[in-house]
């Protein structure tokens, strides 16, 4: 379950009836069916202060932040299939016209018994068009660097910069950029061993002008994701931590 108060809620859309819902409410309506990596509205309702949205939970779960935290990084088969299920969650996000624009390891859930995917948390997200966005909404420090430019972005070329991101983050385990001037300087180096073929995904993703990032249609054709998972593969056990001198 989910509350959000009425002064948090910055953006509306108006119902044939003439009543207005929360963007956020109207998005999760647009994509509820036909994509099981994304997460369900069950119902909401509407409060005099705020609006109640109930959720499906998948048990047991975690979010993907604190699953990468407590490996350290993703091995790049786990990580392929993870990531594929997010491509399949945004291509439907797109093709229902929504966008969902905060696209991060916090924002995804991960089923721990059988690894499958929920994109979650679309208070963020907003119609899907080809003009420019002018505002942005979302964690800065995935924003694509014309953002910081120019104070302008287009939806579908900033989608792949996010997922850019998130790659680089579950593989290497951090993020690649610390600051919005490393991501306008696009300095990007791996800090650990990862394949040829994910540093170009990656780095197709993150180029600098969005007119020479990938489609979706591409990153899903990309050779890196049409490797097969090698057998008997599995999530690495959590990193326990160090007993304290002495005991």
């Amino acid at each position: 379950m989910k509350r959000v108060a009425r002064e948090r809620i910055s953006s509306w859309v108006e119902r044939p009836s003439g009543t207005r819902i929360p963007m956020e409410i109207a998005m999760l309506k647009k994509v509820r069916s036909g994509c099981s990596a994304i997460i369900q509205l069950l119902d909401w309702f509407e409060l005099p202060h705020s609006f109640v949205l109930v959720m499906e939970r998948p048990q047991p779960s975690q979010d993907l932040c604190d699953f990468i935290r407590k490996r350290r990084f993703l091995p790049e088969d786990l990580a392929r299939g993870i990531f594929f299920q997010v491509l399949v969650a945004v291509r439907h996000c797109h093709s229902r016209g929504v966008l969902h624009r905060d696209i991060k390891p916090k924002n995804i859930i991960l089923n721990l018994a059988t690894r499958e995917v929920k994109l979650i948390d679309f208070g963020c997200s907003t119609f899907l068009t080809d003009t420019v966005y002018t505002k942005f909404s979302g964690t800065p420090l995935y924003y694509p660097p014309e953002w910081f430019r120019y104070r302008f972005y287009l939806g579908r070329p900033a989608a792949i910069w996010s997922l850019g991101v998130l790659l680089y983050e579950m593989v290497c385990g951090v993020l690649p950029f610390r600051c919005c001037k490393d991501i306008i300087s696009g300095q990007l180096s791996f800090q650990r061993q990862v394949s040829l073929e994910c540093q170009h995904l990656i780095r197709w993703c993150l180029c600098m002008y969005a007119c020479n990032r990938p489609s979706l249609e591409d990153v899903f054709n990309h050779p890196w994701l049409q490797t097969s998972p090698a057998p008997g593969d599995s999530c690495p056990p959590p990193v326990q931590p160090e007993p304290a001198a002495g005991k």
